[in-house]
C-alpha cells in the first residue's frame, strides 16, 4: 500500500534544509547503490559521514516519531538514517528494486527493508520530470508531492526516478523495518487503527464498541509484531 503522509516537515524547515544544502560539495549518488541499482542511477547525494547529513537526518526522524500518520501507516520497529539526493541535468534513476538488507551507517546493525520512504525537499513547480513513479499490482504511480510531504511504499516494490528536463528535485529518502513485515497484515492494521481513531472522536474513548476494536487491534498486533 501507498501512503502518503503530509507535512512531515514545515516549509521552514524545508527552507533551513536547503539552505544548508547548498553550503557543501554533493558526491556521485552511485556510493550507496547495490549491484545492479548502481548501472540506472544518475544523482547526486549528500555525503553520508557529513556532519549535516546526521545533523538533519535527525530533525527528520525526531519528526517521524511524533507523525500520527506514519507511525500507524508503518509500525516502525527501526528506520535507518535518511541520506540526500539530488537530481539536476537529465539526471534519472532508471528501474530498480531497492536491497533487502541494508547496514546502519556507522555500525555493525543489518535492517530488513520493509518500506521505502522519499521525503520532498523541492515544490513541484521547481523541477519538469524527476516522478518517482512506483509500480505495484494496480500499475504505476506518478508521484510529485509540496515540499515537506513524504511518500511510503513497500520496499518490493519496483520504481525509478524519471529524468529531469530543468530544474532540480532534493529529497530525502531511507528505508523502514516495521514490526509487521507483511504489507497485507500491515495494511488490515493501519486501516482498523484510522477506524479506531475515528470512532474516537465520533462516540468517545469509553464507548464500548471503541474498546472491542482497540482489544481487537492489540490482538492482532500480538499475533503479526516481530520484535
Amino acid at each position: 500500500m501507498i501512503h502518503h503522509i503530509p507535512n512531515v516537515l514545515s516549509k521552514e524547515q524545508v527552507q533551513y534544509f536547503r539552505n544548508e544544502m547548498d553550503k557543501i560539495e554533493w558526491v556521485n549518488g552511485k556510493v550507496t547503490a547495490g549491484t545492479l541499482s548502481a548501472t540506472v542511477k544518475r544523482n547526486q547525494q549528500l555525503p553520508e559521514d557529513h556532519p549535516l547529513t546526521h545533523h538533519l537526518s535527525n530533525i527528520i526522524l525526531e519528526a517521524l516519531g511524533t507523525h500520527p500518520l506514519f507511525l500507524s501507516a508503518a509500525i516502525p520497529l527501526d528506520i535507518i538514517p535518511p541520506l540526500f539526493n539530488r537530481y539536476e541535468n537529465q539526471e534519472s534513476f532508471g528501474l530498480h528494486v531497492d536491497n533487502s538488507i541494508r547496514r546502519i551507517r556507522g555500525t555493525n546493525e543489518r535492517l530488513r527493508t520493509d518500506l521505502s520512504c522519499t521525503l520532498f525537499l523541492s515544490e513541484p513547480e521547481e523541477y519538469e520530470g524527476g516522478d518517482l513513479v512506483v509500480e505495484d499490482t494496480y500499475g504505476y504511480h506518478e508521484v510529485k508531492l509540496p515540499a515537506g510531504d513524504m511518500i511510503l511504499y513497500p520496499s518490493t516494490s519496483l520504481h525509478e526516478v524519471t529524468a529531469i528536463t530543468s530544474g532540480c528535485r532534493i529529497a530525502s529518502f531511507f528505508w523502514v523495518q516495521s514490526m509487521v513485515r507483511d504489507d497485507a497484515e500491515r495494511h488490515m492494521l493501519f486501516n482498523l487503527d484510522q477506524t479506531v481513531q475515528n470512532l474516537r472522536m465520533q462516540l468517545g474513548d469509553n464507548h464500548s464498541e471503541v474498546i472491542k476494536l482497540t482489544n481487537l487491534y492489540h490482538n492482532l498486533m500480538r499475533k503479526w509484531a516481530e520484535l
